[in-house]
Protein backbone atom coordinates (compact mmCIF):
# COMPACT_ATOMS: atom_id res chain seq x y z
CA UNK A 1 0.00 0.00 0.00
CA UNK A 2 1.29 3.50 -0.78
CA UNK A 3 2.10 5.50 2.35
CA UNK A 4 2.33 9.27 2.74
CA UNK A 5 3.99 11.03 5.68
CA UNK A 6 2.97 14.69 6.07
CA UNK A 7 5.06 16.93 8.30
CA UNK A 8 3.69 20.23 9.60
CA UNK A 9 5.75 22.54 11.82
CA UNK A 10 3.99 25.28 13.78
CA UNK A 11 0.36 26.36 13.57
CA UNK A 12 -0.05 28.26 10.29
CA UNK A 13 -3.86 28.13 9.68
CA UNK A 14 -3.58 27.82 5.86
CA UNK A 15 -1.06 24.97 6.24
CA UNK A 16 -3.43 23.19 8.64
CA UNK A 17 -6.26 23.36 6.07
CA UNK A 18 -3.96 21.95 3.34
CA UNK A 19 -2.72 19.13 5.58
CA UNK A 20 -6.28 18.15 6.57
CA UNK A 21 -7.31 18.05 2.89
CA UNK A 22 -4.34 15.82 2.06
CA UNK A 23 -5.18 13.39 4.88
CA UNK A 24 -8.83 13.31 3.76
CA UNK A 25 -7.81 12.50 0.17
CA UNK A 26 -5.57 9.65 1.38
CA UNK A 27 -8.43 8.15 3.39
CA UNK A 28 -10.77 8.46 0.40
CA UNK A 29 -8.57 6.49 -2.02
CA UNK A 30 -7.04 4.01 0.44
CA UNK A 31 -3.54 5.44 0.83
CA UNK A 32 -1.96 4.97 4.26
CA UNK A 33 -1.11 8.35 5.78
CA UNK A 34 0.46 9.64 8.94
CA UNK A 35 0.81 13.19 10.21
CA UNK A 36 3.77 14.52 12.13
CA UNK A 37 2.63 17.80 13.72
CA UNK A 38 5.62 19.46 15.35
CA UNK A 39 5.64 22.57 17.57
CA UNK A 40 6.89 25.89 16.18
CA UNK A 41 10.05 25.72 18.32
CA UNK A 42 11.19 22.40 16.74
CA UNK A 43 14.86 22.71 15.78
CA UNK A 44 16.23 22.10 12.30
CA UNK A 45 18.20 19.11 13.61
CA UNK A 46 15.05 17.54 15.13
CA UNK A 47 13.21 17.93 11.82
CA UNK A 48 16.17 16.46 9.89
CA UNK A 49 16.23 13.48 12.29
CA UNK A 50 12.53 12.82 11.58
CA UNK A 51 13.11 13.02 7.81
CA UNK A 52 16.04 10.59 8.06
CA UNK A 53 13.80 8.16 9.94
CA UNK A 54 11.01 8.48 7.32
CA UNK A 55 13.52 8.07 4.47
CA UNK A 56 14.45 4.69 5.95
CA UNK A 57 10.91 3.35 6.48
CA UNK A 58 9.70 1.00 3.74
CA UNK A 59 5.98 1.59 4.37
CA UNK A 60 6.42 5.31 3.71
CA UNK A 61 6.60 5.87 -0.05
CA UNK A 62 6.13 9.65 -0.01
CA UNK A 63 7.27 12.45 2.34
CA UNK A 64 5.76 15.91 2.25
CA UNK A 65 6.98 18.76 4.43
CA UNK A 66 4.33 21.50 4.43
CA UNK A 67 5.74 24.93 3.57
CA UNK A 68 6.30 27.60 4.79
CA UNK A 69 8.51 26.48 7.66
CA UNK A 70 9.29 28.69 10.69
CA UNK A 71 12.03 31.27 9.98
CA UNK A 72 14.69 29.48 12.05
CA UNK A 73 14.55 26.38 9.80
CA UNK A 74 16.15 26.44 6.34
CA UNK A 75 13.64 25.22 3.74
CA UNK A 76 16.52 24.45 1.35
CA UNK A 77 18.24 22.19 3.92
CA UNK A 78 15.00 20.34 4.67
CA UNK A 79 14.03 19.81 1.01
CA UNK A 80 17.54 18.51 0.26
CA UNK A 81 17.23 15.97 3.09
CA UNK A 82 14.16 14.23 1.61
CA UNK A 83 15.02 11.17 -0.49
CA UNK A 84 14.35 12.23 -4.13
CA UNK A 85 12.45 8.94 -4.65
CA UNK A 86 10.08 9.92 -1.81
CA UNK A 87 9.87 13.60 -2.76
CA UNK A 88 6.20 13.66 -3.82
CA UNK A 89 6.21 17.49 -3.98
CA UNK A 90 9.03 17.33 -6.59
CA UNK A 91 10.97 20.15 -4.90
CA UNK A 92 14.33 18.34 -4.53
CA UNK A 93 16.98 19.69 -6.96
CA UNK A 94 17.34 16.19 -8.46
CA UNK A 95 13.64 16.15 -9.38
CA UNK A 96 13.72 19.79 -10.53
CA UNK A 97 16.63 18.91 -12.86
CA UNK A 98 14.73 15.90 -14.24
CA UNK A 99 11.75 18.14 -15.03
CA UNK A 100 14.06 20.52 -16.93
CA UNK A 101 15.24 17.75 -19.26
CA UNK A 102 11.78 16.17 -19.53
CA UNK A 103 12.72 12.81 -17.97
CA UNK A 104 11.01 12.91 -14.58
CA UNK A 105 9.52 10.61 -11.94
CA UNK A 106 7.36 13.29 -10.27
CA UNK A 107 5.91 16.64 -11.23
CA UNK A 108 5.14 19.44 -8.76
CA UNK A 109 1.50 18.96 -7.82
CA UNK A 110 0.04 22.35 -8.77
CA UNK A 111 1.63 22.72 -12.24
CA UNK A 112 0.81 19.06 -12.95
CA UNK A 113 -2.81 19.74 -11.93
CA UNK A 114 -2.95 22.71 -14.32
CA UNK A 115 -1.69 20.55 -17.20
CA UNK A 116 -4.28 17.88 -16.37
CA UNK A 117 -7.05 20.51 -16.44
CA UNK A 118 -5.84 21.77 -19.83
CA UNK A 119 -5.68 18.23 -21.23
CA UNK A 120 -9.07 17.13 -19.88
CA UNK A 121 -10.66 20.27 -21.33
CA UNK A 122 -9.46 19.28 -24.81
CA UNK A 123 -7.05 22.22 -25.04
CA UNK A 124 -3.70 21.64 -26.77
CA UNK A 125 -0.90 24.10 -25.85
CA UNK A 126 1.01 23.14 -29.04
CA UNK A 127 1.99 26.28 -30.93
CA UNK A 128 -0.04 28.51 -28.60
CA UNK A 129 1.14 31.66 -26.81
CA UNK A 130 1.34 30.69 -23.14
CA UNK A 131 1.97 33.34 -20.48
CA UNK A 132 2.75 32.52 -16.85
CA UNK A 133 2.55 35.36 -14.31
CA UNK A 134 4.86 34.45 -11.44
CA UNK A 135 8.32 32.87 -11.27
CA UNK A 136 8.31 30.89 -8.01
CA UNK A 137 10.14 27.56 -7.79
CA UNK A 138 6.89 25.92 -6.65
CA UNK A 139 4.56 27.02 -9.47
CA UNK A 140 5.78 29.64 -11.97
CA UNK A 141 9.03 28.09 -13.19
CA UNK A 142 7.88 24.43 -13.38
CA UNK A 143 4.57 25.56 -14.95
CA UNK A 144 6.46 27.30 -17.74
CA UNK A 145 8.61 24.21 -18.28
CA UNK A 146 5.58 21.88 -18.53
CA UNK A 147 3.89 24.17 -21.05
CA UNK A 148 7.16 24.19 -23.01
CA UNK A 149 7.25 20.36 -22.93
CA UNK A 150 3.70 20.49 -24.37
CA UNK A 151 5.08 22.58 -27.30
CA UNK A 152 3.67 25.91 -26.12
CA UNK A 153 5.54 29.17 -26.78
CA UNK A 154 6.10 30.37 -23.24
CA UNK A 155 6.65 33.79 -21.66
CA UNK A 156 7.25 34.17 -17.91
CA UNK A 157 6.19 37.50 -16.37
CA UNK A 158 7.08 38.84 -12.94
CA UNK A 159 7.25 42.03 -10.87
CA UNK A 160 9.99 43.49 -13.09
CA UNK A 161 8.18 42.82 -16.39
CA UNK A 162 7.55 45.99 -18.38
CA UNK A 163 4.25 46.53 -20.22
CA UNK A 164 2.73 43.51 -18.47
CA UNK A 165 -0.73 44.13 -19.92
CA UNK A 166 0.63 43.97 -23.49
CA UNK A 167 2.32 40.64 -22.77
CA UNK A 168 -0.69 39.00 -21.08
CA UNK A 169 -3.04 40.17 -23.85
CA UNK A 170 -1.09 38.01 -26.32
CA UNK A 171 -1.79 34.86 -24.30
CA UNK A 172 -3.92 32.04 -25.66
CA UNK A 173 -3.31 30.32 -22.31
CA UNK A 174 -2.78 32.58 -19.28
CA UNK A 175 -1.69 31.12 -15.94
CA UNK A 176 -1.86 33.50 -12.95
CA UNK A 177 0.37 32.48 -10.03
CA UNK A 178 1.27 35.82 -8.49
CA UNK A 179 -0.41 35.68 -5.04
CA UNK A 180 -2.30 38.98 -5.32
CA UNK A 181 -6.09 39.09 -5.04
CA UNK A 182 -7.90 39.98 -8.31
CA UNK A 183 -4.61 41.05 -9.93
CA UNK A 184 -5.60 39.97 -13.45
CA UNK A 185 -8.36 42.20 -14.82
CA UNK A 186 -10.40 41.99 -18.03
CA UNK A 187 -8.19 44.50 -19.87
CA UNK A 188 -5.23 42.10 -19.44
CA UNK A 189 -6.99 39.17 -21.11
CA UNK A 190 -7.34 38.41 -24.81
CA UNK A 191 -10.82 37.56 -26.13
CA UNK A 192 -11.24 33.75 -26.15
CA UNK A 193 -8.21 33.02 -23.96
CA UNK A 194 -7.95 30.11 -21.51
CA UNK A 195 -7.37 31.53 -18.02
CA UNK A 196 -6.05 29.38 -15.18
CA UNK A 197 -6.03 30.89 -11.68
CA UNK A 198 -3.53 29.35 -9.29
CA UNK A 199 -3.94 32.08 -6.65
CA UNK A 200 -5.46 31.50 -3.23
CA UNK A 201 -5.98 34.80 -1.47
CA UNK A 202 -8.46 36.57 0.78
CA UNK A 203 -10.06 39.79 -0.40
CA UNK A 204 -10.91 42.86 1.72
CA UNK A 205 -14.06 41.10 3.00
CA UNK A 206 -12.01 38.06 4.03
CA UNK A 207 -13.53 35.90 1.27
CA UNK A 208 -11.40 33.37 -0.62
CA UNK A 209 -10.47 34.56 -4.08
CA UNK A 210 -7.84 33.99 -6.75
CA UNK A 211 -5.36 36.13 -8.66
CA UNK A 212 -7.96 36.74 -11.39
CA UNK A 213 -10.98 39.06 -11.17
CA UNK A 214 -13.32 36.17 -12.00
CA UNK A 215 -16.49 38.22 -12.51
CA UNK A 216 -14.75 40.71 -14.76
CA UNK A 217 -12.90 38.14 -16.85
CA UNK A 218 -15.27 35.15 -17.15
CA UNK A 219 -17.34 36.47 -20.08
CA UNK A 220 -14.25 37.34 -22.08
CA UNK A 221 -12.49 33.99 -22.05
CA UNK A 222 -13.13 30.56 -23.56
CA UNK A 223 -12.42 28.77 -20.26
CA UNK A 224 -11.57 29.84 -16.72
CA UNK A 225 -10.95 28.08 -13.40
CA UNK A 226 -12.83 29.23 -10.28
CA UNK A 227 -11.34 29.85 -6.83
CA UNK A 228 -11.98 27.91 -4.70
CA UNK A 229 -12.66 24.66 -6.52
CA UNK A 230 -10.46 24.93 -9.62
CA UNK A 231 -6.74 24.19 -9.35
CA UNK A 232 -6.83 23.39 -5.58
CA UNK A 233 -8.51 19.96 -5.82
CA UNK A 234 -6.25 19.09 -8.78
CA UNK A 235 -3.17 19.79 -6.64
CA UNK A 236 -4.39 17.22 -4.09
CA UNK A 237 -5.22 14.71 -6.86
CA UNK A 238 -1.70 15.02 -8.31
CA UNK A 239 -0.19 14.51 -4.84
CA UNK A 240 -2.12 11.22 -4.62
CA UNK A 241 -0.86 10.27 -8.10
CA UNK A 242 2.76 11.01 -7.06
CA UNK A 243 2.36 8.99 -3.84
CA UNK A 244 1.10 5.95 -5.75
CA UNK A 245 3.91 6.36 -8.30
CA UNK A 246 6.50 6.60 -5.48
CA UNK A 247 5.25 3.27 -4.09
CA UNK A 248 5.93 1.67 -7.49
CA UNK A 249 9.47 3.04 -7.92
Amino acid sequence: MPGLAVIIVGDDPASRVYVNNKKKACAEIGVYSEEHALPHETTEEELLALIRELNGRKEISGILCQLPLPKHISEETILLAIDPKKDVDAFHPVNVGKIMIGDYDFLPCTPAGVMELIKESGIDPKGKECVVIGRSNIVGKPQAMLLLHAHGTVTICHSKTENLKEVTKRADILVAAVGKANFVTADMVKEGAVVIDVGMNRNAEGKLCGDVDFEGVKDKCAAITPVPGGVGPMTIAMLMKNTVKAALL
